[in-house]
């Protein structure tokens, strides 16, 4: 956002908090919610924007997990940062920001950062005109309730303080690898990776995912990006590989075309846990973060180890699956493998459509991995809690007692979709957890004094 325009919302900010304050009320257009809930506004607001579909209301980019999760990243990194400039109780994240005033409002600084990262940043497609325009009413509606609340030289003072920690994000960012050139290999060997949709590849280098990038872009904390390389799939011939062979083969068929020994409650938890876990994780802290009275301060740096912990995850998740470029289910029980122990079916088919890239680790399991143990880490106390998985049929409602319970259901739910072997689930896990520790203890911490 250049600097014209931040001066704009600044002016019509004050002339909204004139005209709330004349008329005994009032609420802009943006509907902004209070300051005070500024960092769950706008995660709330990103997530939309990238996550949702082009066509859902409100629109957004349609990123999948491991896409989004890097963005938020991003955004969450920089409102962590601009809250600390202000704050200054925690290390930031980034090195080099300036201290802001301690009567700088938080919540300008929230927004601001959040807002110019997300315009900012180069994604691809680009956010449509549409989510552009939203954010920007989201924006002077947040500097407009934050100018009521703290006055318009704190909110001037917030407002540069969220600008130069965006700029510095965005900057620390750019280059990064996000987009690049690099997608998945296949292979028609024994154990190799290929098209479910085939037992061959189609072409030389294969059909793949378009996000295989992921793989190759720089960590946020982590020192590489096999930092936390898997001990990897199970060796196919030994007993190990044909109890998860056998597992999958028995749990995870559709149940029409092909027989499953699967209960109805295997079924539910499998189906619950196709929900987008990016959307489905933060919007489930949002509320822990309101129900547990968490202040705007902890607020930042709770969503901060949620999705850097989180981007970190995909980024070593994706190389993993890349080093090991193992087969899915699928095609390891369609194709011989020449172990007459391993009996293969080509008419198997899985609950659900496998994703176009390697089985070994779990996707999904590196990001409940990295949310549950973040959370872990932050709260450090057992907390009951509940996740809502918005699905086709309507709202679910599961209930927990722990946040790492959640991976038991969600190890066990990829082997019941069919789309994944035991240790694909149980290493994507353990990538996930690695990752928020990593994070946990060695960044955000407390500034000491002296």
């Amino acid at each position: 956002m250049n600097h014209h325009r931040k001066q704009l919302i600044v002016v019509t900010a004050l002339l909204l908090a004139f005209g709330a304050a004349f008329l005994g009320g009032g609420q802009s257009t943006a509907q902004a919610g209070p300051p005070d809930d500024a960092v769950l506004d706008w995660n709330l607001y990103a997530a939309q924007a990238l996550i949702n579909a082009p066509t859902a209301t409100p629109p957004g980019a349609g990123q999948p997990p491991p896409v989004s999760v890097l963005h938020l990243g991003m955004v969450q990194g920089a409102v962590y940062d601009a809250v600390n400039t202000i704050d200054g109780g925690h290390e930031p994240y980034l090195d080099g920001l300036p201290p802001a005033p301690a009567s700088a409002s938080k919540a300008a600084a929230v927004a601001t950062a959040a807002h110019d990262v997300l315009v900012g940043v180069n994604v691809v497609p680009p956010l449509s005109q549409a989510i552009v325009d939203r954010l920007d009413d989201l924006l002077e509606g947040s500097i407009a309730a934050a100018t009521v609340q703290d006055g318009s030289a704190a909110v001037t003072q917030g407002i540069a303080a969220g600008a130069a920690a965006a700029d510095a994000m965005l900057a620390e960012r750019a280059g990064d690898g996000r987009y690049g050139p690099f997608r998945f290999s296949c292979g028609e060997g024994v154990g190799e990776w290929r098209p479910t949709t085939s037992t061959a590849c189609t072409t030389p280098s294969g059909p793949s995912d378009p996000n295989a990038w992921v793989a190759r872009v720089e960590p946020f904390v982590m020192t590489s990006t096999s930092q936390f390389r898997t001990p990897g799939p199970k060796k196919i011939g030994s007993g190990a590989y044909r109890n998860e062979y056998d597992e999958v083969k028995e749990l995870g068929g559709n149940g029409t075309t092909t027989a499953t020994s699967r209960t109805a409650e295997q079924t539910a938890v499998a189906q619950f846990f196709v929900a987008n876990p990016v959307e489905m994780f933060n919007r489930t802290f949002r509320g822990l973060a309101t129900s547990e009275g968490l202040t705007l301060v902890d607020q930042a740096r709770l969503f901060a180890l949620l999705n850097v912990s989180g981007a970190d995850a995909a980024i070593a998740c994706w190389d993993d699956k890349a080093y090991w470029s193992f087969w899915r289910p699928i095609t390891a029980i369609r194709v011989e493998d020449g172990d007459p122990r391993t009996v293969t079916d080509p008419a198997w088919t899985p609950l659900i459509t496998n994703p176009p890239y390697s089985d070994h680790p779990s996707g999904y399991n590196c990001q409940s991995g990295a949310f549950m143990h973040a959370a872990k880490a932050f709260f450090d106390r057992k907390i009951a809690f509940s996740l809502t998985a918005n699905l086709a049929s309507g709202p679910v409602t599961r209930s927990y007692e722990r946040f790492t319970d959640v991976l038991d259901d969600t190890i066990d739910a990829r082997i019941w979709l069919g789309i994944h072997f035991r240790s694909a689930d149980v290493d994507g896990a353990w990538i996930g957890k690695r990752a928020a520790n990593w994070l946990a203890e060695n960044y955000f911490g407390p500034v000491t004094a002296g």
